[in-house]
This record gives structure tokens, sequence and C-alpha cells, in this order.
């Protein structure tokens, strides 16, 4: 008897998990430098917070400096607006080469920008300018990555593809800390405080300029090909604008309402973690940075095995588990990391956080994308996102240094509880969208497998009609 014939695994299928594998790559490590460059201002905050004002209080200074983070969220509608549009009308490749572009410029405007001492307010004027730079760069950002990578991944693998972006991001967070913990213990106190901080800015335009390079050389996605050449029936015309989005603005409302908890929740264990630590926990700010290093990366590695889970039983399950855990524990365990002694014990607490906004970082990017057609996609989840953004996630810090500068610092501890609130109303209310057809070949094998002919005008996606 002859052995039986090897069959040999098609080259379109392997051509294809090729595809993915690089789109994957590409989108998340430009995503990474992207928040890498983004981030590393919180990081450093509490190094150059003096060097753009004057030394008067240390808790003004950092309200100043946290001030003109949020101002750049303030950017984050305007960048997702054009960068949207440009994203639908021309392509989620040609709208992440040039996010990155303008995250480069400013990340040196930040290292060259004079101090204080040296052009007065000046200095303060080009950390601003930087940082509304900046807020539009990732206002386009996210939505075209999230755009990216939900359209580049398998279909019943979207929530394991999305979740990229949260790995991506953590990891450029990761990356800004560890050079803060390097720098720690190579600079002393007053080098990093008088020039020190510039290096991280400086590292982060030449890594955008590699990322550049990488873009350059991804591939378009099926989904924006297939709608570019006309498959869906519509006026080119309408591609990416606020005319067709306001057709989708239950969506866009959806949007803006799942992500208020989320955004908040996730500022506040991330950004706003170490200088929580440092001055309400009283820790010395190199054991504060190693343990917001240690939890993000759990964390991070933490979102692939959540988006999977996502795929397996609907993005929803996940979504209420997060918005209810957020509302019933961050006063508990925002109140116990007030009072934390030890490494371990802030670690813990860190980590129970993280584990619970989890639940929402791992697969907000699908459930957003899922919930709008090709032709207006990234628009789509890039306007309300940023927008609900600049309102919530970009003041979350702002409003918990407030609280503390007037003696009640606990308050903040139950606004974050109470957007959760809003956002796990939401999780309940919407439906799951796992099984929504993101491209015309989804759609057509959807109906193939009800026995019914999809139209040949029908639109590539119908979330409203396919999510189930």
């Amino acid at each position: 008897m002859s052995a039986p014939a090897l069959v040999p695994v098609p080259p379109s299928s392997a051509e294809e998990r090729k595809k993915r594998r690089l789109a994957l790559i590409g989108g998340s490590l430009g995503n990474l430098v992207e928040w890498y460059d983004w981030f590393v201002y919180a990081s450093f905050a509490i190094y150059f917070a003096d060097s753009f004002f004057p030394n008067d209080n240390p808790t003004t200074q950092l309200m100043n400096t946290a001030g003109i983070f949020a101002v750049g969220f303030l950017m984050r509608p305007v960048g997702g607006w054009i960068l949207g549009r440009a994203a639908d009308r021309h392509g989620r490749k040609s709208a992440l080469t040039l996010t990155v572009t303008m995250m480069s410029v400013a990340a040196l405007l930040i290292a060259v920008a004079p101090t204080y001492g040296q052009a007065g307010y000046f200095g303060a004027l080009v950390l601003l300018l930087a940082r509304l730079l900046q807020g539009m760069s990732i206002g386009g950002e996210y939505a075209a990555s999230a755009t990216y990578l939900t359209e580049a991944s398998a279909r019943n693998r979207r929530g394991l593809g999305s979740s990229f972006q949260y790995v991506s991001m953590t990891c450029g967070q990761l990356l800004g800390l560890g050079i803060l913990i390097t720098m720690q213990h190579t600079l002393t106190t007053a080098q990093l405080e008088s020039w020190g901080w510039r290096i991280p800015f400086l590292l982060g335009a030449l890594f955008a300029v590699v990322v550049f390079w990488l873009r350059r050389r991804l591939q378009e996605t099926d989904a924006f090909k297939e709608q570019s050449s006309g498959d869906e029936g519509h006026d080119d015309s309408t591609r990416g604008t606020l005319k067709v989005l306001w057709e989708h603005r239950r969506q866009a409302g959806l949007v803006m309402a799942l992500t208020l908890g989320g955004t908040v929740a996730y500022y506040t264990y991330t950004t706003y973690l170490t200088k929580y630590l440092v001055g309400s926990a009283g820790m010395p700010k190199t054991t504060a940075t190693l343990v917001s290093f240690t939890a993000l990366a759990l964390f991070a590695v933490l979102q692939p095995f959540a988006g999977m889970l996502s795929d397996r039983i609907g993005r929803r399950p996940l979504l209420i588990t997060f918005a209810v855990g957020c509302t019933v524990g961050t006063y508990p365990i925002m109140t116990a990391l007030g009072s934390a002694s030890s490494y371990w014990s802030a670690l813990g607490l860190s980590l129970l956080a993280l584990v619970i906004v989890t639940g929402y970082t791992s697969i907000n990017a699908a459930v957003k994308a899922e919930l709008f057609p090709t032709r207006v996609r990234a628009l789509g989840v890039a306007l309300p996102y940023a927008i609900a953004n600049a309102l919530f996630g970009g003041t979350a810090e702002y409003v918990a240094l407030w609280f503390k500068s007037n003696g009640r610092e606990s308050m903040f501890f139950w606004y974050v509880s109470g957007c959760a609130l809003v956002s796990l109303v939401t999780y309940v209310l919407m439906p799951d969208t796992r099984h929504t057809a993101l491209s015309r070949a989804e759609a057509a094998a959807d109906a193939a497998a009800e026995g019914k002919a999809l139209p040949v005008t029908a639109p590539a996606t119908a979330p409203e009609r396919s999510a189930r």
C-alpha cells in the first residue's frame, strides 16, 4: 500500500496568513511608538514640571503640566475628524503613515523646548503646541490602528487581533517607563530634572522615523480595497464624511458611552498611578515607577487572552464584567493604594485594578470598528471616541489632582465609579457585535449560510442587521 499523498497548503492560504501577521506586526509596532511618545510626557512630568513653570508649589506645577496633558486631548477630536476622514477616503495605510510623522515632529519639539529660566513662558508655549500636535496625531492613530487591526484580522479572531492595540499601547508606555527606570539608576535626580528628561523625547523622534519606514510597506486591508473599488454601491464622495456619520449617529453615541468608563479607568490606573503612589501613598519615585512597570507588563500579557475569550463568548460579557468591577471596586482599591506601604501591596492592588480594566481594553477597538460600515468606519471610531477622551480620559488626571488640592481626594474615586456606571448601562443595552460582517465577502458568507442571496447593491456591512 502506498503512502498517502500529502495535501499541500494552498498558496493563497499561506500568503493570507503571512499578510495577517505582517499587518499585525506593522500596525502594532507603529501604535507602540505613537503611544510611547504620548505617555512619556506623563511618565517624566514629575521631573520636568518645574522646568516650564515658576517654582512655587509642586502640586501647582504638576497641575499645570497635567493641564497641558489634558489640552492635548482637545485636539484629538480634530485629529479624529481629519485623519479619520483621510483613512476612509485614502486608506488606513496612508493615515497610519501620516500620524507617526506628526508624532515624530511633536516629540522633537518637546526635546528642544527651552525652560522657564531660559525663555519664560515661551517654553511652556512650545510644550503646549507640541502636545496639540500629539493630540491631533493620536486622535487619528487610535481609529486608524483600531480599524486596520480589526479589518486585517480573520473574522473569528478579530477580538484577538484588535487586542494588540492595547498590547502595543501598553508596551509603548512600558518602553517609556523602562527608559525612566534606567535613567533613575544611572543619573541623579538633579541631572534628570536638568536635562535627562529630554532624552526619551529625542528617542521617540528617532523611533518614529523607523516606524514611518515600516508603515510605508504595509498592505491595505481587503475591506477598504473592496469598498474603494465601488463594490458597495455608494458614491465615493460620501466616504468618511460627517453626513454619513450622522446616518450612524446611534452607533456614534454608543462609542462615546462605552468609552466613558473605560478611558477614565485606564488613565487612572496607568498615567496617574505613579503620581498617586508618590503624592498620596508617600512612596519613593523609583518604587512607584517599578510598581507601574511590573503591573503594566502583566497587563499587556492579559490582553490577547481576553481578546480570544471574546471571540468565543462575545464582547458584552467582558465589557459588563469590567463595568461592574470598576463601579464597585474603584473606591476600595484606590483607598487601599493610598495607604500602601510596600512594593508588593501596591503591585497586588494595581494588578487587581488592571485585570478589571482588561475587560474593556482588550476588545474595545473591535467593538467600535464592528459598529460601522467600511465607508465611515475610521471616522465613526475616531470622532466620538476622541470626544469622549477629550472630555473624560484626558481630564482624569487633572480632576484627580484638583480634588487632591482641595482636600477631597476620595471624591475622585466616586467620579471614576460614576463614569463606569454610565458605561455599564450602555453595555447591558447594546447588542453584541462579534458576528458583524465587516466586508461584502463576509456579508455574502452570512447570506449563503442563511440561504439568502446578497443584493448586488447591498452595502458591504450592515451592523444593525448582521450583529446577532
